[in-house]
């Protein structure tokens, strides 16, 4: 009765532990304002941090990342862009409007416009390169929706440069990493978005100086990024930081936009200082067997009855994943293990690979096995003993013979001389 007793508190306690590491886990997980947000390393692809990721939501002048991209791709620093009636009649934060008025058939420098866009966010300036690439907004909008296509974004429809509110004007928080990560593969773009200031000049030698929104640029390793913010869409921000010399990208998307506009920059610091201190969580551990093979083969090698061996397949190393949400529910095992000739292993070498899928991250594991031609050789001892001695006995048998055959003719031969 006591050892029964002792047996459920032990089982209580063990419960007890678990639940109590889930909630420390859950606790461990950044809470933040924004209603979606997620991290991503920039090298791997891997998903770090998750909330909501794949809810359609607006992503106001966060737009402009893949403006300034399509930018980048068609135009040099150097070209002379006009502004543009459309331009001009952009609402606030604009340009024209927020710090001096510009003529439509004045021209800047594709440079002064770059900054122009990702410093300021000015919204006529979107419309300033819509038109100057494509000759108006609608071609436009189909050069970023061919753009998007070509990245496999499923969940993202553009239909403005700005980003102004449309209800077709949608993205996620997972598709704006994508944008946000080849935004900033361009040198250029990557470039103007890390000045903090700038000054944009106009062919009627019209001088504006700007200012990067980032509020966190320069600060805890963030190189890059683009606010933005409608009533839609909220407070919307795209940052990406390089902290000895690992690349992650954030997004956090409808946050709150206060008096002070704090909301949105502290919910990217928490979730990026997290991600940065993340563990991955353990799969298979280092030297645990991931399966067995069942093997077919000939203990004779060219003869002889066939056998199927029961083949440990293992890794040497641990196997681990950053444990969220889209990973869970996503992630996929594929084992390629080339074990056709059993002679050929061996413990110390690799017969084939696990890959770890995620949903655009990869990681190739080696597999290997504890089995090799010794133990081989071992698990089949007596038939290797029973065709040794059926093989002794046939020669001895075949000895036998000949030896009978030469006493008959030798016998024969002295009959014949008799």
């Amino acid at each position: 009765m006591k050892k029964k007793r002792i047996s459920l508190i032990l089982a209580i306690f063990i419960v007890l532990s678990l639940c109590t590491s889930v909630f420390a886990a859950e606790e461990n997980k950044p809470d933040i304002y924004g209603k979606a947000a997620v991290t991503m390393d920039m090298n791997t692809g891997e998903i770090i941090y998750a909330k909501s990721i794949d809810n359609k939501m607006y992503p106001a002048s966060t737009t402009k990342l893949l403006t300034a991209l399509l930018l980048a791709e068609n135009k040099q620093k150097e070209d002379l862009l006009k502004y543009t009636k459309d331009a001009k009649s952009q609402p606030e934060y604009s340009i024209n409007l927020n710090l001096h008025p510009i003529a439509v058939g004045e021209t800047m420098t594709a440079k002064d416009v770059m900054d122009g866009l990702l410093l300021f966010s000015g919204n006529d300036i979107a419309y300033m390169i819509a038109d100057n690439i494509s000759g108006n907004s609608v071609k436009f909008a189909d050069l970023m929706n061919k753009k998007i296509n070509s990245l496999g974004l499923k969940n993202t429809h553009f239909v403005t440069p700005n980003g102004l509110h449309d209800p077709k004007h949608y993205t996620t928080a997972y598709d704006l990493t994508v944008i946000g990560r080849e935004a900033y593969k361009n040198p250029w773009v990557r470039e103007t978005m890390n000045k903090k200031t700038s000054t944009i000049k106009t062919s009627s030698g019209t001088t504006v100086n700007v200012e990067n929104r980032n509020k966190l640029l320069g600060k805890d390793d963030c190189v890059g990024g683009k606010t933005g913010y409608t009533s839609n869409a909220g407070r919307c921000l795209v940052a990406m930081f390089d902290r000895n010399g690992r690349k992650i990208i954030g997004v956090v998307m409808n946050s709150v936009y206060d008096q002070n506009d704090t909301f949105v920059f502290n919910d990217m610091k928490k979730v990026i200082d997290w991600s940065y201190n993340a563990k991955k969580t353990t799969l298979y551990p280092k030297d645990s067997i991931l399966r067995t093979e069942k093997l077919t083969y000939k203990p004779l090698v060219f003869f002889g009855p066939t056998k199927t061996m029961e083949v440990p397949i293992m890794v040497k190393q641990d196997v681990s994943y950053y444990d969220n949400e889209i990973n869970k529910k996503e992630m996929k095992q594929e084992f390629n293990v080339q074990t056709s000739n059993i002679w050929n292993i061996n413990k110390n070498k690799s017969i084939g690979t696990l890959t770890i899928k995620e949903r655009e991250a990869s990681q190739k594991y080696d597999l290997y096995t504890n089995i090799s031609k010794a133990s081989i050789i071992k698990a089949n001892i007596l038939l290797y003993i029973g065709t040794a001695i059926a093989i002794l006995a046939a020669v001895s048998l075949v000895f036998i013979i000949i030896k009978a055959t030469k006493k008959r003719k030798n016998r024969k031969r002295r009959n014949k001389y008799i």
